[in-house]
């Protein structure tokens, strides 16, 4: 708020508007590397699991790459083996319960 309201004065000082934007230049790129970061690591993850190559999550640099991947993970073919059948059938419920002659 305090920032704001300085801005709001009538004539700020350029001196330290200059400060203030030089200490906005220099903390930009690292909240850009971390965004990236968020959105980069979890499309990665996904590629990986649909069974495509990963790199492909760095889509997300160029403007729109999202949406391009996004189609790309909607409408491509899933590489991911299917569940294995189980082995035996399930079995009852161990012991089995006592059936009860029904009531006269």
């Amino acid at each position: 708020m305090p920032l704001a309201l300085y801005l709001m004065q009538s004539s700020p000082d350029p001196e330290q508007m200059r400060r203030l934007a030089m200490a906005i230049l220099a903390i930009l790129p690292f909240l850009m590397i971390v965004g990236l970061i968020i959105l980069i690591l979890p499309c990665w993850f996904v590629c990986k699991k649909a069974g495509l190559s990963p790199w492909l999550s760095l889509l997300n640099l160029v403007p729109c790459g999202l949406l391009v991947l996004l189609y790309v993970l909607a409408f491509a073919e899933w590489k991911v083996a299917p569940v294995p059948a189980m082995a035996w059938p399930p079995q009852p419920p161990y012991p089995p319960r006592p059936t009860v002659p029904p009531l006269s």
